[in-house]
């Protein structure tokens, strides 16, 4: 199997409590990305996705227009390796 696009993004700002998991999970079903986003203990959001380069970028570049108000600072990590998700969940 084929390696894909993997990124790891985290979120920092008041991104608990204000729809943010929802809004990603909603943006992903625009994209063909697979994988996850969560709520971390420290109060940042992660997304984890993977899939080809330029839907994870526009991916991400579109969570981060729709919450943008919501986001004080984003941190984000790509790599290829082999696919491990399907579909796109929240945690």
């Amino acid at each position: 199997m084929a390696d894909v696009h993997h990124a790891e993004i985290h979120f920092e700002g008041h991104v608990q409590g204000v729809g943010f998991r929802y809004a990603a999970f909603e943006v992903a079903r625009e994209f063909d990305v697979a994988g996850y986003v969560e709520n971390l203990p420290d109060g940042r959001v992660r997304i984890e996705a993977e899939g080809e380069e330029r839907e994870l970028e526009a991916f991400a570049a579109a969570v981060e227009e729709r919450m943008r108000h919501f986001i004080r600072r984003t941190n984000r990590s790509v790599h290829s390796r082999v696919p491990q998700f399907t579909g796109f969940s929240i945690k």
